[in-house]
């Protein structure tokens, strides 16, 4: 099978293919990637040698780039990683994430439906966020059926891409599997995220940012464990459907972090309150969602792929964190001059 990556330099889709390219050497894994500030070849050193891997760089919003690699490789699989994923800079400046989150999407399904038929038994897998349901309150869950109602720029392109997703699901036939993750976090993730931005922070003893009073909630997911639950939904989801994918890790911003304070401290062998002292309240963002929580029970894939026994405490996911990046001042380095 031809497996097209899009997006796979960047942090989620280069776990997914750090994970399975080994795995699975009768695959093929085409990567399709622009190679923005966030994609980094080096976390793909493992892989950039082995004969079931290749690398392309289009850019998605390149209806030629994209009809050329779809000619050359012709896949059975595409698996959509490649957008825009960051709110603050959706907020600055949100063309970018309209153009690459929507047409680059419509691109790719384009692609798709003037080449597939339907009993080809191909599959188009559109990785998407928690965020396009918007905010919850103090209870409540996120399922495969909750509205939409997203807040910000990014989190509207995303929407939009699901819906044109769908929309060809439904109106060409064209197979098609969604799945809407929690926050991930883990290796090789751009440090302008929370986890890696106030580890490396705390390493450096530099100001530790916190929005508001850091007591928006988010749901954790380790990386590896999204993709296990992808390839699970991949291989035994049904196509037309959506899949929740969460780590039941539900954490306050100002909890994530105190708790990597302590064990960045505890690691360096320093005083906490010194960390902790960091700490700088700021202005919060225009439309920040309170809440979000994923039930990622109802349809089985994602709790068996992940399995219950892996969710991680917030100790242990902070320590699993830490260990990522607490030593990895050189990764900061390499991305910055990437960019």
């Amino acid at each position: 099978m031809k497996i097209m990556v899009t997006g796979g330099a960047g942090f989620i889709g280069a776990n997914f293919l750090n994970q399975l390219v080994p795995a699975l050497p009768q695959h093929r894994f085409i990567n399709l990637d622009k190679l923005t500030y966030a994609a980094n070849l080096g976390s793909l050193r493992g892989i950039e040698s082995l004969p079931n891997y290749v690398l392309r760089r289009v850019d998605i919003t390149d209806m030629d780039g994209v009809d050329g690699v779809f000619d050359e490789f012709d896949p059975d699989l595409v698996v959509h990683f490649a957008a825009e994923s960051h709110v603050d800079r959706s907020i600055r400046g949100p063309r970018e994430f309209i153009r690459t989150n929507i047409e680059g999407t419509f691109n790719l399904l384009e692609a798709c439906r003037k080449r597939w038929s339907a009993d080809d038994n191909r599959l188009f897998h559109h990785v998407s966020t928690d965020e396009v349901y918007g905010s919850l309150g103090d209870t409540g869950l996120f399922e495969e059926t909750t509205s939409y109602d997203p807040s910000s720029p990014y989190s509207a392109s995303k929407a939009a891409s699901d819906h044109i997703v769908r929309a060809y699901h439904r109106t060409y036939g064209l197979p098609i599997k969604i799945t809407n993750c929690s926050n991930n976090y883990g290796p090789m993730q751009f440090p302008e995220k929370l986890i890696p931005l106030m580890i490396l922070n705390a390493v450096e003893r530099k100001p530790l940012p916190i929005y508001g009073a850091g007591l928006n909630v988010r749901d954790w997911l380790y990386v590896e464990d999204h993709c296990e639950a992808i390839w699970a939904v991949i291989e035994k989801g049904r196509v037309g459907r959506t899949y929740n994918i969460g780590g039941n890790n539900e954490m306050q911003n100002i909890e994530v972090v105190d708790t990597l304070c302590k064990i960045v401290a505890e690691e360096q062998g320093s005083d906490v309150n010194e960390l902790l002292a960091l700490k700088q309240f700021v202005t919060d963002r225009p439309g920040h969602d309170l809440r979000y929580a994923i039930d990622a029970t109802r349809r089985g894939y994602a709790k068996s792929a992940a399995g219950s026994e892996r969710r991680l405490l917030a100790r242990t996911f902070a320590r699993r964190s830490n260990g990522t990046y607490r030593t990895k001042t050189g990764c900061r380095a390499s991305v910055q001059a990437s960019t």
